[in-house]
């Protein structure tokens, strides 16, 4: 749970509804704020006043003020109401020792509507299943419940810390542009026409990349930005069309310097704002090809083990064909020891293998011990001495299972990280008290595309390589490491940067591999490249999921929830209802019409 600030609320101009205590007993005070509840007893009528510092109780007595009291009948949840009277201790045995306020009520004297509310379409003052869309259309309803209130809280505490973290190291916070030039990589750019030159574009940058490299050119050599960034692509849980993330670059640093300091800050953050154990201190690291081999993802959550086990060369030579033909096809064999699932039923052991079969597998081979027995998919078609080598000799003890898929590297990899995942769920392996942070490093520089028959960035075409691997790049650009790291928390990437390629002719040479020309080249990215040949200093940084980080540490499921007002899983604004049409004048100012869509075929 996170930690939130003390916040002085007596900072303001304002009482507000979480200031008073038993010393001010006897003042007499003005609250403002909404009706959070309210109770009528038969004689005394009760409300709790709200605002976001807290809840104060006030009491209308028809004794002490009559008229107030006949007038509060009329109040409801969500009222806006102005409230004057005198602070009093609660009477013996109603104290609310829940409440910073608990100690004290107001004895109203006279109040004041401010703003009568509609009927809210969900409960405000408790929490309650409420569908996404709905609580979406009326976010600004829903941004009042106390706990989405708190997630946008921390979220500001989080960005003022890291603010005042990078100001002790001498980092200025530079503002970079929202148009920018389309240089379409990676995910598809948002892109705005330009009234003023019609047919031209701008795009909405997917990161400050660039620009953030010519401003260590410039000579701003530590520079951070709590940046915004747009990428039109595939919604899920923690993604969104439009994201914040803590752009960060420093000039004359390695590797090391860039994650030392990012390490630095994350530890004091999380001991800050999260009563969460950090699993290991120095975060620990691992390359890329460890993560794939063991993990089947560069992004592992490591808070469990199930480890793949590579049983290829055991099994040579198998006459088990599932097996011998995955081998035969240039594939392998990768499996996983599930503690204590010699006790699964038939039925729990056919649901994992149809989570194997949605994940891409043809079928799950499976073998089970328990007391002594052994028992399994594919028993009888694999010699005892392959049985032994597929059980004890990976590490399974009694009463565990075992769980194999033979198919190429992409789909074994795919396949045993969902089931992994699926497990660690399912038997609570992965403590939710703990942040498990993990570098990932050593990525290869350049992967193969074979649709495009190109080389193409594993990341992006700026960063480093390793300089011991510079001959590769004419020989064998596959095996060239890049000076890549990210940084990951309970299965997330909530970070990545590198050391950046600070020469000309070395990134000219790597877009040249990435089948841009010359003309290309100088049109998409001149900028940079005319930039290189002035003196560019050796540079690099990283980019933190600042949604991503706030997510974890306010214990959400997406990062919807910690956004102000975010799109919903289809990437809509259901409360402002865009995206939505325009009318010709506007896209005629622009010089654009919209072709006739495809008349949708008649239902059968």
């Amino acid at each position: 749970m996170a930690i939130l600030h003390d916040v002085d609320p007596r900072s303001i101009n304002r009482l507000t509804c979480g200031a008073l205590r038993a010393g001010d007993v006897d003042n007499q005070v003005v609250l403002q704020g909404w009706v959070n509840r309210r109770r009528d007893l038969g004689g005394l009528i009760f409300i709790d006043l709200r605002d976001r510092f807290g809840l104060t109780q006030v009491v209308f007595n028809p004794e002490l003020n009559p008229a107030a009291h006949e007038a509060a009948g009329e109040l409801r949840n969500e009222f806006v109401v102005r409230v004057e009277g005198v602070v009093r201790h609660r009477p013996e045995g109603t104290v609310n020792p829940k409440l910073a306020t608990g100690e004290i009520e107001i004895e109203a004297k006279s109040f004041e509507i401010l703003n009568r509310s509609k009927t809210p379409p969900f409960y405000i003052n408790e929490e309650s299943d409420v569908d996404e869309n709905l609580r979406l259309s009326y976010r600004y309803l829903d941004l009042r419940r106390k706990r989405v209130q708190n997630n946008i809280l921390l979220r500001h505490q989080l960005v003022k810390f890291m603010r005042d973290f990078f100001d002790r190291y001498g980092f200025v916070e530079i503002e970079t542009p929202m148009l920018i030039k389309s240089t379409p990589e990676g995910a598809r750019d948002f892109l705005v026409p330009s009234s003023a030159q019609p047919g031209q574009f701008y795009a909405l940058p997917q990161s400050p990349q660039q620009l953030k490299q010519l401003l260590m050119v410039s000579g701003f050599d530590r520079y951070i930005q709590i940046a915004r960034c747009f990428r039109d692509e595939a919604h899920r849980a923690d993604r969104q069309p439009e994201f914040t993330q803590l752009d960060l670059e420093m000039s004359f640093v390695e590797e090391e310097d860039v994650m030392q300091l990012i390490e630095e800050m994350l530890i004091e953050m999380m001991g800050k704002f999260s009563e969460k154990t950090l699993q290991a201190v120095p975060f620990p690291r691992i390359s890329y090809a460890e993560a794939m081999d063991k993990y089947g993802i560069d992004r592992p959550d490591l808070r469990f083990g199930l480890e793949f086990r590579n049983v290829s060369e055991a099994m040579a030579g198998t006459e088990f064909r599932v097996f011998a033909g995955a081998l035969e096809a240039g594939g392998e064999i990768k499996g996983i020891v599930v503690p204590g699932g010699g006790e699964f039923t038939r039925k729990q052991i056919d649901e994992l293998d149809a989570i194997a079969k949605g994940a891409g597998a043809k079928g799950l081979a499976w073998l089970a011990r328990k007391e002594g027995d052994l028992r399994g998919s594919f028993l009888k078609a694999i010699t005892p001495e392959e049985a032994e080598k597929l059980t004890t000799g990976i590490g399974a003890g009694d009463n565990d299972l075992c769980v194999f898929v033979a198919d190429q590297k992409p789909v074994v990899a795919k396949v045993l990280y969902t089931l992994r995942a699926h497990l660690g769920e399912a038997l609570g392996l992965a403590d939710p008290s703990v942040f498990a942070f993990c570098w990932v490093v050593d990525f290869p520089l350049l992967e193969w595309d074979e649709d495009g028959q190109r080389w193409d960035a594993t990341h992006n075409p700026f960063s480093g390589f390793k300089e011991e691997d510079r001959a590769f790049l004419t020989t064998d650009p596959g095996r060239v490491i890049a000076k890549q790291y990210d940084i990951t928390l309970n299965g997330y990437e909530v970070g990545g940067g590198s050391v950046r390629i600070h020469q000309r002719e070395d990134l000219e040479f790597i877009f040249g591999l990435m089948g841009h020309d010359a003309e290309a080249r100088q049109e998409r990215f001149g900028a940079i490249l005319d930039a290189l040949e002035y003196g560019a200093p050796p540079h690099g940084g990283i980019a933190l999921g600042l949604d991503r980080l706030v997510m974890q540490i306010a214990d959400e499921e997406n990062i919807r929830e910690v956004m102000a007002f975010p799109k919903n899983q289809r990437g809509s604004d259901v409360m402002l209802e865009a995206p939505s049409p325009v009318d010709d004048a506007q896209l005629a100012d622009v010089g654009l019409a919209l072709r006739p869509t495809p008349a949708s075929k008649p239902a059968e």
